[in-house]
Order: structure tokens, then sequence, then C-alpha cells
């Protein structure tokens, strides 16, 4: 299965560019304006170059000097003191009941690192400590934090709120769901907490050079030829015309201007279009050309939202459906500036444009009222309030309504109801095809929630689709129904399938389907059947390390063990903390013969998991071969402990415990 979770992390570092009050007036959506030409923009050419913001800082160094303190200016960098949030003490732990471990972050000089370890009284009985290189979250609401092992960045299991100033586990790894430091930080979760990255096409998460924040070409496009035209001369004057060697985003139509906004403040369940990755959205075009996203929708749910749903509440609010002119996110926002340092009068102005009479605004509120919220129509209008995807943090709800109205009330009370599923519904697209939404349903069973409705409502859009392969196979694949999978190739025919299969790109969707395919015969016992979608899965995406892995216990079980060694360490060179890897390394020299060399990947597998149950019993088997009894005794003792019906350990237990009671 598809292992990215694109929940919460890393909503948090990303601060509000520009969707806070404002209206807009329609009934519906307004159709774009016939002068927003899209195509006359010349930076949205392939072929336009993205310079970076110090080139752009030459000409605008006033501008750069505000936005570098914004939240999107801070939103990601390397670990330091300079950077971080947090405020970190010998007493800043926190513990997981669930794996019975604790957590301790702390700096050495100006490197931050985390200790995870594991006590049995006042005796530690297991510890890991690893650097933490990347800091992502401006500090409006949080800090989290991630590792970079070769390149592979993954998310380690504390995040700093700092409304609260609370040191807890990041959103997603409480209640009994913390990954550790297995949580994979790919190129959907880059693309918006960042400037675009340089990313290992054929790879889950592997780059080789991340930026440090959110730049300027984020919401201007690419730079190249704008820089290029102002250094020949070519000059416009923007105060009579738009220069269209760069977007201007408050030249654009109103909903083009959304659209900017909404790449990343519209997140939910995004469904990339045939064809489409991260890197293709530029300012100036519509969204929906790229993606369709997604969020569920349910009865009797009208105030929970997500962290960053901003545009989503935006336009359900009366002051967009209803105002006579067109209200968007640079209504209220300056993206150039903190919003820390926006005056309360600035927003307040914005409301005049309908509601007269400053400071009032026609305001019913009693005055003592108006008087304690010193006038602030987003205090009472846009109350803050929890999101039902980050802990510890409140953000002001961007759906304006009047205090009283139906759904004002905290959403904490209605997040423990159950409540009726209505339906997934794109809110940045009225009619997405019937392929889309298919894949929307299996992303939500995937990466959100894994209901059983999901994939009954993905089959019905499925048959209206026409059964496309790379949705069909992830649905039989989730279901687990990997006799059916393997029925469906053999109709569509094998050879014919593995010819279609041959694109490389930074979705690895063919790789995904390879990859699928082949397991989905190897768990029906069809090796040979496997071998070529595993081989296909590997050449289309030689850095997911998950194909390789997969494909050298393949090539065990063909007796091709010389290609399965090549696999394992290649995996083992370019990512060493892979426990399941570190641990098929020590089988295979087991067999070979070498008992020193398995015994110390057996070790090396179990100091990154002190659980992983396979490595455990792998180690108490060559401990019972050379009959230490009590060091295999300890291993079956604590598989046991963690899975105590576990079958084989019961059984080599029982027989251990006769020969050493």
């Amino acid at each position: 299965m598809k292992k990215v979770l694109v929940i919460s992390l890393l909503t948090l570092g990303v601060a509000l560019l520009a969707v806070r009050c404002s209206g807009g007036g329609k009934q519906e959506e307004k159709a774009l304006r016939a002068d927003a030409d899209i195509p006359e923009y010349k930076n949205l050419s392939d072929t336009v170059a993205y310079v970076g913001k110090e080139v752009c800082k030459a000409c605008h160094a006033d501008i750069y000097e505000t936005y570098v303190h914004t939240g999107m200016g801070l939103s990601f960098d390397e670990a330091s003191r300079v950077k971080s949030s947090s405020k970190l003490s010998d007493d800043s732990k926190i513990y997981d009941e669930h794996l019975d471990l604790w957590y301790h972050p702390y700096w050495s000089d100006d490197e931050l690192r985390l200790l995870e370890y594991r006590l049995e009284g006042e005796d530690t009985t297991y510890q890991r400590e690893e650097v933490v290189d990347y800091i992502i979250g401006s500090g409006q609401h949080t800090n989290s934090h991630i590792q970079n092992v070769n390149g592979y960045l993954h998310q380690v299991p504390f995040t700093y709120y700092t409304q609260d100033g609370k040191l807890d586990f990041p959103p997603g790894f409480e209640d009994g769901n913390n990954t550790r430091f297995s949580r994979t930080i790919g190129l959907e979760c880059m693309s918006c907490h960042n400037s675009l990255p340089e990313f290992v096409m054929g790879s889950e998460n592997k780059f080789t050079g991340v930026p440090d924040g959110i730049s300027c070409e984020r919401c201007h496009g690419p730079g190249q030829v704008h820089v290029i035209e102002k250094s020949q001369g070519i000059m416009v004057d923007t105060s009579q015309y738009v220069d269209y060697s760069i977007v201007n985003p408050s030249k654009l139509a109103d909903e083009l201007q959304f659209e900017v906004c909404q790449r990343c403040h519209l997140q939910g369940n995004a469904v990339l279009k045939p064809g489409k990755d991260w890197y293709d959205f530029k300012p100036g075009m519509e969204l929906s050309s790229v993606m369709s996203v997604f969020l569920p929708r349910y009865e009797d749910a009208e105030n929970e939202f997500i962290m960053a749903s901003h545009i989503d509440r935006f336009k359900q609010s009366k002051c967009y459906l209803e105002a006579e002119r067109t209200y968007n996110c640079i209504s209220c926002h300056n993206p150039h500036k903190s919003v820390h340092e926006t005056n309360l009068i600035q927003f307040n102005s914005t409301c005049g444009d309908c509601h007269s009479g400053a400071p009032r605004f026609d305001c019913t509120a009693p005055e003592p009222d108006l008087v304690a919220e010193d006038f602030n129509c987003v205090g009472c209008h846009m109350p803050s309030s929890t999101s039902i995807d980050i802990p510890h943090v409140t953000v002001h709800d961007h759906k304006i309504r009047v205090p009283g109205e139906r759904g004002m009330a905290d959403i904490a009370p209605q997040a423990q109801k159950v409540k009726k599923f209505l339906g997934l519904v794109s809110v940045n697209e009225d009619a997405p095809d019937d392929r889309t939404v298919a894949r929307a349903y299996l992303q939500q069973y995937e990466k959100f929630t894994s209901d059983p409705q999901f994939l009954d409502s993905a089959a019905v859009y499925l048959d209206r689709a026409g059964r496309p392969l790379f949705e069909t196979v992830n649905w039989y694949f989730l279901k687990a129904d990997y006799s059916g999978l393997c029925a469906d190739i053999d109709v569509r025919g094998v050879e014919v399938v593995l010819e279609s299969l041959k694109t490389t790109d930074f979705t690895n969707d063919d790789a995904w389907t390879a990859y699928r395919v082949g397991q989905s015969y190897r768990n029906m016992g069809n090796k040979d059947a496997a071998y070529p979608f595993l081989k296909k899965a590997v050449t289309l995406a030689p850095y997911q390390l998950e194909f390789r892995n997969k494909m050298a216990t393949l090539l065990v079980d063909l007796g091709l063990r010389e290609k399965a060694l090549s696999q394992m360490e290649f995996v083992y060179q370019e990512y060493p903390y892979y426990p399941e890897n570190v641990n098929n390394l020590g089988y295979y020299w087991l067999q070979e013969g070498d008992l020193e060399k398995a015994a110390e990947f057996y070790d090396e597998s179990l100091a990154l998991d002190p659980d992983y149950v396979p490595g455990l019993l792998n180690r108490a088997g060559l401990a019972l071969y050379q009959e230490r009894w009590a060091e295999a005794e300890r291993d079956l003792e604590h598989i046991l402990s963690i899975e105590p019906d576990h079958p084989r350990a019961t059984q080599v237990y029982a027989q251990l415990k006769q020969i050493y009671p």
C-alpha cells in the first residue's frame, strides 16, 4: 500500500497567506473574466526557469525584507536555535503509552537532537538518538521536524505547538499511530510548505535540494523571463498596463487570484489529473487544470473544518456569496507582510466596504461588547476555533457569520459524534469526471480513513469510468483481493499490461501499478508471474526502496541469491535505516553460513526498531541455534508481549521452556 500520510504534519507550517475575511458577491462561482487570457503570461511556459528569491531581492529589496518575516517566508529552514520556536529543557519529554517509548528533544550546541528510549523501572533498556535536520513551520502555530538521511526525508516524532507552548506528537502520530521515524515527506507535502524542491524522480521522498522557505515565485511564477526582460531594459508602466513577463496576482481575474492561494490554502484530498504532477500548477492557471481537491461532507457538521481550509470556509460566507463586489484573500491579507504586523483597522476597513459607520459598522452588538472587543469585527464574526486535524492549535474560522448562527459553537463537542457521511465533494471543480472521483475515494481510504464505504463508492465510479488500470488495480489491492486483481490482469493480458507500464514520472503511478500487480501474483503463490512486474516497478522507480526490498525477497525465493544481495545492498547504501531490509540482510548471511554477520544485522535492525517482530524472531532463532538460551528467551518473551498469540513464537517458546525452564 502506498504509504503517504498527507494529513496534518505539514499543514501546520504554512502561515495564512491570504484568506481571511472579505466578501465576494455571487450566488454561483463567477466565470473567469474574458480578459484573463492565460497564455499571455510568458512565464507559464514549462521552459521558463525559477531564479530564486535572492534574485528578486536585487530589485524588490523593500518587499523582500518584510516578506521573509511572514509565515510563508519562515515556513522551512535548516534546524537551528535561530529558526526554532521550541522552548526545550531537561524536562521536555513526551511519552507514547501505546509503544512504551519516551522522546526527549534537546540541543547539543546548535544541533537539535531527539532521543527515543524505553525504561524498565529506572533502567534504560533501549535508546536511539537522531539528528534533526530541518524545521518546518513558521512558529506561528507549530514547529515540526524532519530528518535527512542521504536525501531521504522523514518526519521525526515530535512537534512544538507554539500557541500552547506544548511539546507533543505531530498530527497523525497520536492515539497509537506513532510511525516513529518512518513517515515519508514527499513532493506533495514539500510543494506547499516550501519553494519547489529538487526532487529525485523515481523516488517517494528523496531530494537533492530543498529551499529555505516559500519564495516569491510560488505566487508570481517562475521569474526567468521577467529578469531577462528587465536586464534588457524592457520596462512596463504597471500603473497603466499588465506586465506579462511575470504574474502579479492582483492583476489576475478574481477567481484566478483565488487559485493562487487555494493551491495550498485549500488542503484536502488532492487528486492530480492524468499526466500532471505537483510541479505543474503555476500562478495564472486554473487549479482544476492540474488537480481536483476533495473534502468529505457530513451531516450536521457545518462547524467542522481542517486547518488549511480557509478558502473552502470563506466561500461559504454570505460576505462572499451575496456581496455586490468580489472579495478574495488579498482583500484582507497583504502576502508581503506578516499578519501580526497588519493593523486591525486594515481588516475592519474591508468590512466597511459593505457595512457603514466605523467603528461600529452597523453592528447590533451591545456597546460594552464592542468596546471589549476593541471594535474588532474578526473577533466576533471569525472567532478562533480548533480544527479537526491539528491538536493544540486555534485558527480563525474563515466562514464569516453572525454570532449565534447555526454552527458557531466550538467544534470539540461535535467532533465526538458519529455523523452520517454525505460524500466527497470537489471544492475547486464543479463536475470532476468519474475517474477523478473514483481516485478521490481510493485516496480517502488509503491516506485518511480506512472506511470500507469509500471503496464501495470508488467501485461505482470505476465502473462508470471504464475501469482504468491504475485505479482498478489499486482498488483490488486496497481490498486485499489479490485473486480478483490477478484475474483482472489475466483478462487484460499480462503482456499488454506490462507493455503499457512505461512511464517514469514524479507520481510513480505506473511503478505503483506494476508493484501492486507483482505483489498480488506473489501473494497468490505465482512467483514467476510476479517477477516481471516487480522488475518493472524497480526499473520505473529505482529509488522507491520498498519496491527493491520486495524484489530482493522474491529473488531469494527464486534462487537468484546474488541478484537479491545486490538489491539489498543498494537499499542499505541508500537508506540504512530500513529495519526490514537490514533484517533481510541478516537472514541472507545466516543462509550463507556467516553467523557473525547475521547477528550484526539482526542487532542493527532491532536498534532501529526494538519491536520489529521478524527481527526478534530471527535473532531468537540464531540464539537457539547457538544455545544462548537466555537471549532467545528474552526475545521470544518480547515478541509475545507485543503479539500474545504469535503462532511461531508461542511454539518455539514452549519448546525452549522444555530445555531451559
